[in-house]
């Protein structure tokens, strides 16, 4: 069977679009190209790669078992290329990172000292909701995934690098910025704006909320916490996030952050891949920095009072 990398490289661009023409865009040929191209490649596999039903593009379990070689060919490709830099004495390359939203708080931070230390290498970083995180982990598309829930029904290796608290957050002019204590059952009446189902805070939350045997009166189902955050400011009910979506450069003054019995929740960010895979150099030195330098970032933050202005102002305001 005779191919070409370039050849697999458009295959692998047509599995993602899904599409000759956006194929052909993404690896800046052609669509003649990529399309004359693709039909060698069928004809060396004895096999169609893929079939065109209407506007919709589809893979045949052909196209399905090329894809999984393709990548793995790829990353053991990509995994020697920085073997052999590194023994020519250079660290450079290409690291794929795939990243729940719920991280953008502090993954550019840790990045950036990452990338200070290697100026050579390259950063693909996917932000995503959870359920698209998992897609890339169960297909292997990158070098390391984030998140705070691991997915249950994959065998991973997975490493805890940060604590991740939930805390139940109201407007700063809701009637409990001033109380020392609530129960649970105190909010039984109050209505709650949560993640869309799926999503890691969703999740833990949920969990949490069941143990307690309480369940919460949802008002809103949002995407964002950027979106939910806004919804609390305008009095739309409380709702619970992670303590890093408060803690941002610019503290928002409008939140508080309320004392609840069984609050924060305690979870963990973790870096997991499949078990199994064999990491490339860079992703084992990503690895290795991002459990050295999270602990310190995060020891860091909880000695800034400044960065939890919530907190502070409802302790500072007891009754």
């Amino acid at each position: 069977m005779n191919f070409t990398v370039r050849q697999l490289r458009l295959f692998l661009a047509l599995a993602e679009h899904k599409s000759i023409t956006a194929a052909a865009r993404a690896c800046h040929v052609t669509q003649p190209t990529v399309s004359m191209q693709l039909k060698e490649l069928a004809d060396a596999v004895g096999l169609p790669l893929y079939e065109q039903i209407g506007k919709r593009l589809f893979l045949t379990d052909a196209g399905e078992a090329l894809v999984d070689t393709a990548r793995r060919m790829e990353d053991e490709w990509a995994a020697f290329e920085q073997r052999v830099d590194a023994l020519k004495g250079l660290t450079r390359g290409r690291l794929r990172l795939a990243v729940v939203s719920t991280a953008k708080y502090f993954v550019p931070s840790l990045l950036g000292s990452f990338c200070d230390a290697h100026p050579e290498i390259d950063i693909a970083l996917e932000l995503l909701n959870r359920d698209a995180v998992v897609e890339r982990l169960r297909h292997n598309r990158d070098d390391l995934y984030i998140m705070s829930i691991p997915p249950h029904d994959i065998e991973l290796e997975k490493h805890a690098f940060l604590p991740n608290p939930l805390v139940v957050i109201a407007s700063a002019s809701h009637r409990w910025a001033g109380r020392r204590r609530l129960a649970l059952a105190d909010l039984q009446h109050e209505r709650f704006i949560v993640r869309e189902r799926g999503s890691g805070t969703r999740l833990a939350c949920d969990a949490h909320f069941a143990a307690q045997g309480f369940t919460p009166r949802v008002r809103l189902e949002l995407g964002s916490n950027e979106a939910i955050k806004e919804a609390v400011v305008a009095g739309m009910g409380l709702a619970v996030v992670s303590r890093h979506a408060l803690a941002t450069p610019v503290p928002d003054h409008r939140l508080i952050e309320l004392p609840v019995a069984g609050f924060p929740v305690q979870s963990s960010w973790w870096t997991l891949y499949p078990r199994g895979k064999r990491l490339s150099p860079l992703a084992t030195v990503f690895l290795e920095h991002i459990e050295h330098t999270a602990r310190a970032w995060y020891e860091q933050r909880q000695a800034q009072p400044s960065s939890t202005p919530a907190r502070s102002k409802l302790l500072r305001s007891p009754r």
